[in-house]
């Protein structure tokens, strides 16, 4: 099939190259030239395992094409996927304007049947409002061409992207019930057929209930990710270990082990971002989800658990510390600091006064542009960190170490090498990577997520 992607993002650019992977024509479409140059001279703007290899591969195919060409991309494909980036406004609500840019091009530009689906993540009735577009466009130009728009929100973790796309747990299809509709069910059947050979994975229904399934799903990990983060906190209190809380409680398979994990937040570009969406179309609606209020509240508070942690033990005055940081990135296998857990850490030790040393395995130019315009107003703090280009070189000298991201070069360090570049055998996991006993054996005073047993060299 011949398939258009608005947007090669991370989601576009992961759906674009595993379409392509599976044998399809795939025109890659940006209006960022600088991103397509990159694309089109062999690189690729995000990391992501696995994902550089299918790109090359298909480009050299010729099955994977990019380009800034607006009416070259609406030409191409039968299918027109719509997957731009849908950033928080200022109230909360996502932005639609990305996606309603897409749809207009769409509309000015077609000439014959499409299915336009919504691969982006977008709120409750944006389908509604992409239509509109599109008829207003096609009116304008006294066109009568026949569309069908269609939601198929992705479900895709960064990090596992590529394997999320190639074996899906589900696809969530929503199509009109409409002549249009019934064509689009059609051609997005033949397009996903390759998914469905074990058994079927996908899972049709209607387009509101589509989009209401992605913010749905979201909402629910990020729930469970805060749940836990609150027991973690009291068990700190009471004297009990999350982690075997954890393992009580995962065992009932009603629960199960999944986003279970204490630690020092969420971030990312999706479940913040989400849980606001979704509460903002609930007031639009005069509902008002406490939950999700309380998921997001929640997690603000539980970004700044570690730093409290390094307050409590240290003093509110950290002028003259020195800390070593250990993850940037907002999770492992990627090197998106977007809302990512870090940035909060690393704004509190420096506004008390601290320098930090940090590394992450892949997230450290990333990093480097963040925080400059996180410390915009005032550089002279940037100063105060120094990017390190391995972990043990960031423990130098380090009065303690904090570790943010779980990423897997970090859980079995040489704990000797550990021991002698810090200054103090001081360890603040914030993913509660190590078993406090065994940090206690090892001669470390060891603060977890809800590991209330604190060992003290």
């Amino acid at each position: 099939m011949k398939i258009t992607i608005i947007g090669t993002g991370y989601v576009g650019l992961v759906t674009g190259a595993c379409l392509a992977e599976l044998g399809n024509t795939v025109f890659c479409l940006d209006v960022d030239q600088r991103k397509i140059d990159i694309l089109n001279n062999g690189g690729i703007p995000i990391h992501e395992p696995g994902l550089a290899e299918i790109v090359a591969r298909n480009r050299a195919a010729g099955r994977l094409i990019f380009s800034t060409d607006v009416a070259a991309s609406v030409a191409h494909g039968e299918v027109q996927f719509i997957a731009v980036g849908t950033p928080p406004d200022e109230d909360g609500s996502a932005d639609l304007q990305y996606v309603l840019a897409a749809a207009r091009n769409i509309g000015k530009h077609m000439s014959g049947f499409k299915v336009v689906v919504d691969k982006s993540t977008v709120p409750v009735g944006t389908a509604d409002k992409v239509r509109a577009a599109i008829q207003a466009e096609l009116a304008q130009r006294g066109a009568t061409t026949q569309f069908s728009v269609v939601s198929n929100p992705e479900f895709l973790k960064e990090g596992a992207a590529v394997e999320d796309f190639m074996r899906p747990d589900r696809i969530v299809i929503g199509c009109d019930d409409t002549p249009e509709g019934e064509q689009a069910h059609m051609l997005m059947k033949k397009l996903y057929t390759p998914f469905n050979r074990n058994h079927e994975r996908t899972f049709w229904m209607d387009v509101r209930s589509a989009e209401f399934t992605k913010y749905a799903a979201n909402a629910m990990l990020a729930t469970r990710i805060s749940f836990m983060n609150e027991l973690a906190n009291l068990a700190d209190k009471v004297g009990a270990d999350i982690e075997a809380v954890r393992h009580g409680i995962g065992s009932d398979p009603r629960i199960g082990y999944s986003f279970l994990y204490a630690g020092c937040g969420y971030g990312g570009s999706c479940f913040p971002k989400d849980v606001q969406a979704l509460e903002r179309t609930a007031r639009d609606y005069d509902q008002d989800l406490l939950i999700l209020r309380a998921v997001e509240a929640v997690n603000d508070q539980q970004k700044q658990v570690l730093g409290k942690k390094i307050v409590a033990r240290f003093g509110a005055d950290l002028s003259g510390r020195h800390f070593a940081v250990w993850g940037l990135a907002f999770k492992p296998n990627t090197d998106d600091m977007r809302e990512a857990s870090s940035r909060v850490l690393l704004g509190e030790l420096i506004a008390r006064g601290a320098t930090v040393a940090v590394h992450d395995p892949v997230a450290m130019a990333e990093a480097k542009r963040v925080l400059a315009l996180d410390f915009a107003d005032a550089p002279e703090k940037l100063a105060r960190v120094r990017f390190c280009e391995s972990p043990m070189d960031a423990l130098r000298d380090a009065d303690a170490l904090a570790i943010v991201t779980e990423w897997k070069t970090f859980r079995s360090p040489d704990f000797d090498q550990v021991k002698s570049l810090l200054k103090n055998p001081l360890i603040f996991d914030g993913r509660n990577l190590f078993e406090p006993a065994l940090m206690a054996d090892a001669g470390f005073e060891y603060h977890g997520i809800g590991r209330s047993i604190h060992t003290r060299a």
